[in-house]
């Protein structure tokens, strides 16, 4: 993820510099320090579509089209600047409270462009953004790509908090992050044997896993557990046969759109012998904790690492 940036000139330095200038023969030196200082206040950040975009001041009003750039507004401090967001954004509580302008599919565009936003955070699975619209009515959309990785994760804050004039903030959020990865991975670290876990992230009939190349797989990986699936590559339907077959000794689902996953889980035919279920060592994990590629990546690696090694945290 590439950044390029203009560093702003503070106004009290500007201020000194042209208060220091007395004679009149310095009126022309003038003039041409507040132009430096004008063109200088002026700053290009390149999104993941290798789009520069170039702010003449800070964004005042920003919309966010995915829960996970939301919650990094307003981690790095300018959540009071969000205007438009998702259905699904609920993280933190006043992100509620932001009207809705998409359901993280489809967005509104008519509205997005009444309210006239600064800057609109997008984002983009790798096919066509379908942001034309936006642009076309003069409005700048900063594209980023769907995180597969910690490092992602680390870039977009990056980014965000660049395009938001927050640069300092979003190097605090990002090694505050680090920090508590780090410290669960000191508690993780001398477990006697690594275990496995079987990760459900859609129920019984269609059950559906996750493998390698996916962010799922990174928690899993930074909290030291192994995947009973990580023979596999990103999010593949597996058949009940072989998760009995495989006989996981702890079983996890983010299933959030059911009454009672782990019930269900434990009511399927021929699931009974399963060690997890013979242990009652089937666990709920909140699936935005641990889906979402924002800030909270940190308590996702904790959430893991505290179902699989609850001893490790005692």
């Amino acid at each position: 993820m590439k950044i390029s940036l203009f560093k702003y000139l503070s106004i009290g330095a500007v201020a000194l510099t042209l208060g220091a200038c007395q004679s009149d023969t310095s009126q022309t030196a003038d003039s041409d320090a507040a132009a430096e200082v004008e063109e200088q206040a002026s700053y290009t950040v390149t999104d993941d579509l290798d789009k520069e975009l170039t702010f003449e001041e800070v964004p005042a009003t920003v919309v966010s089209l995915i829960p996970s750039n939301t919650e990094i507004l307003y981690e790095i401090g300018a959540g009071d600047k969000v205007v438009g967001a998702t259905d699904y954004d609920n993280y933190p509580a006043e992100a509620a409270e932001v009207e809705r302008v998409s359901d993280s599919v489809a967005f509104n565009a008519e509205r997005i462009i009444e309210l006239e936003p600064d800057v609109v955070i997008g984002y983009s699975t790798g096919g066509p953004t379908g942001y034309d619209e936006l642009e076309a009515a003069g409005i700048q959309v900063f594209v980023i790509e769907s995180a597969e990785s910690f490092d992602d994760v680390y870039g977009d804050i990056e980014q965000i908090s660049t395009v938001m004039g927050l640069e300092d903030k979003g190097e605090e959020v990002i090694g505050a992050i680090q920090q508590q990865i780090e410290g669960v991975q000191g508690k993780v670290a001398s477990v006697e044997e690594k275990k496995q876990l079987y990760f459900e992230i859609s129920p019984s009939p269609e059950i559906y896993t996750t493998g390698q190349k996916t962010f799922q797989q990174e928690i899993l990986n930074h909290a030291n557990v192994d995947n009973l699936f990580g023979d596999l590559e990103g999010w593949p339907q597996i058949s009940e046969e072989e998760v009995i077959k495989r006989n996981p000794k702890i079983i996890a689902t983010t299933v959030s759109y059911i009454d009672d996953p782990i019930g269900e889980i434990k009511s399927r035919e021929g699931w009974k012998d399963i060690e997890a279920i013979q242990n009652d060592q089937v666990f709920f994990l909140d699936s935005d904790i641990t889906s979402r590629p924002g800030p909270r990546i940190g308590d996702a690696v904790e959430l893991v690492a505290k179902t699989v090694y609850p001893e490790a945290f005692e």
